[in-house]
């Protein structure tokens, strides 16, 4: 976490744009299949281990990772960075009024921190009023909770327009953050069974988790 905030900060103070990509097995897998995905994935400037299928598989692969980052993990030691630091913070995406409770929250948490918030969609219907908001707030830091691989395509399409420093794809970070949707407890977060809570509490992730038995059977595969 402390080496994914210092990467961010250093962005920030180049200018940007770069794109933040919070990396679990099922974006690896589709991106298998998917070259758009792959090549937005490949032009991220950061891509973060969100889950410890990741880091399994960077460690078998030669890489050494201390631990995950995942996007919800992310998000509030990003808030208290941007807040120390004087760096404007976006939140966009979600249902309705989920980005602004969460704004209040890390407003609540971090005086002084300069956030706003809005819900939008990775519809181009959605992108005068989205571009405007960005742009009025003079924005830094934009997260997007939008969902994969939409929110990653979004920031690509617009990454020239947004006029911001950083992107970061947050997915359902801003439901977990907001009480919206229970996390897992830290225990099973620590074991790596977070992904076992997420498909008791949401069944319907079965069909994309059909994938992970073939992600490390591949990954298995490859580090041999």
């Amino acid at each position: 976490m402390g080496s994914a905030l210092g990467e961010i900060e250093r962005f920030v103070d180049q200018g940007g744009p770069h794109l933040v990509a919070t990396v679990n097995p099922e974006f690896v897998m589709r991106a298998q299949g998917d070259r758009e995905f792959a090549r937005v994935l490949d032009s991220a400037a950061l891509c973060l281990a969100d889950g410890t299928g990741v880091v399994w598989a960077a460690r078998r692969m030669g890489c050494t990772l201390a631990g995950p980052v995942a996007g919800a993990d992310l998000v509030e030691p990003l808030a208290a960075l941007c807040g120390r630091r004087g760096f404007r913070l976006f939140l966009l995406g979600a249902k309705p009024g989920v980005a602004d409770e969460l704004a209040a929250q890390l407003r609540s948490a971090n005086p002084g921190l300069l956030v706003a918030a809005y819900a939008g969609g990775p519809s181009p219907s959605f992108d005068v009023e989205t571009l405007e908001l960005v742009h009025a707030h003079k924005t830094d830091v934009l997260l997007v909770a939008f969902g994969a691989p939409a929110q990653e395509l979004w920031i690509d399409r617009l990454k020239d327009r947004l006029g911001v420093a950083v992107a970061v794809g947050v997915g359902g970070s801003f439901d977990y953050l907001t009480g919206r949707m229970p996390r897992a407890p830290v225990w099973m977060r620590r074991a790596g069974l977070e992904w076992l809570h997420r498909l008791g509490r949401q069944p319907w992730r079965v069909r994309r988790m059909a994938v992970l038995p073939v992600y490390a059977l591949k990954v298995l595969s490859a580090g041999k």
